[in-house]
């Protein structure tokens, strides 16, 4: 009986149990509706493999895409009090961030890292949207002004990564006091003759949109990233009007020249490395060789006299005859008679 109880059945009823399958082995695309193995999707950096449809990608996947081999370093960003107003709506403000801190290990939306891109020093902030919807409270705006400086002092290129719904609402006038904050120390950073170059993804918009993330030297999109200030069903509310299918896309941006470029996930690093390279490599390409006299080329005589010019190409009238080149002058006329002799 211990042979059956204890060996035997339980091998039964493994056999017929049902096994529990994860969740999280299989992803809807949002837009396609088609279903994809995670591994794929990991693979291909949250972009739908049936329709191209860019899905949101975490903070530190994007870190790991851009920067030389996936190596980075994060800066130490600078302490603020984290609920200055004591503010309540349902809930506590510092409940709501104690929840955030829990859920993505991290102090607040914006983390800051620094190290090679193509060989060329770069600080990149990125927003991390999983963070109480990457809104822009005092940290952020504290974080933004350190890359710039930190951006200053290494002498490297800042790229910022917005994906934020705009300024922190709990945070009230000091949320909306970083947008003018952020603006100084990207303008720092261009009075020292640093790049300063914003990759939009999806989604920016609010303050975030307002400030320092339409104020890049050169402004790249995602393909299909939501971008605007207000949202589209209050702008629609506001003119009464039904706006376009593809509104505040990066593409119908592009098209009414508020980004410059739209640019694909996969191509995304080496489009910033062309653009760096453009922007910080301005000596030329190889030693610039003196040309010696022998080799130095011949100036053409510049002709002066009107004399030598050529006479024109062979003119004729309308009905064909050729002018003569005698001027009326040496022609006699007709009508005059000969002098008598």
């Amino acid at each position: 009986m211990n042979w059956l109880t204890n060996y035997v059945k339980p091998k039964l009823r493994d056999l017929v149990r049902q096994k529990e399958i994860p969740d999280n082995l299989w992803h809807k695309c949002t837009k396609c509706g088609q279903m994809i193995f995670h591994r794929d999707l990991d693979k291909n950096h949250q972009v739908c493999q049936h329709c191209g449809h860019h899905m949101r990608l975490s903070v530190t996947k994007r870190l790991e895409l851009l920067f030389d081999e996936g190596e980075y370093t994060r800066a130490e960003l600078p302490d603020v009090p984290s609920d200055p107003l004591k503010f309540t709506d349902r809930r506590k403000y510092k409940d709501r961030i104690k929840e955030a801190n829990a859920k993505t290990k991290e102090e607040d939306a914006l983390i800051v890292a620094h190290g090679k891109m193509g060989g060329q020093n770069v600080v990149i902030a990125a927003f991390n949207f999983a963070y109480m919807g990457g809104s822009m409270g005092t940290a952020v705006g504290e974080g933004l002004v350190a890359a710039s400086k930190l951006a200053i002092v290494q002498d490297a290129a800042l790229i910022v990564v917005p994906a934020s719904g705009g300024a922190r609402m709990q945070e009230g006038i000091l949320s909306l006091m970083q947008m003018a904050r952020t603006t100084i120390g990207v303008e720092r950073v261009k009075e020292a003759g640093l790049p300063y170059i914003v990759v939009l993804t999806d989604p920016t918009t609010g303050g975030v949109s307002a400030s320092f993330a339409m104020l890049g030297d050169v402004a790249i999109a995602e393909s299909g990233a939501v971008i605007g200030f207000a949202g589209r069903r209050v702008i629609e509310q506001t003119i009464r009007e039904q706006l376009p299918d593809d509104f505040q896309t990066a593409e119908y941006l592009y098209e009414h020249g508020m980004v410059d470029m739209v640019v694909r996930r996969h191509e995304l690093r080496p489009t910033l490395i062309n653009v760096l390279s453009l922007l910080r490599n301005t000596k030329p390409a190889a030693d610039v060789v003196e040309l010696s006299s022998e080799d130095s080329p011949v100036e053409s005589e510049v002709v002066d006299n009107i004399n030598d010019i050529p006479p024109p190409p062979d003119i004729r009238r309308p009905d064909g005859a050729p002018i003569s080149e005698e001027t009326p002058a040496d022609k006699p006329k007709k009508d005059e008679e000969t002098p008598a002799e």
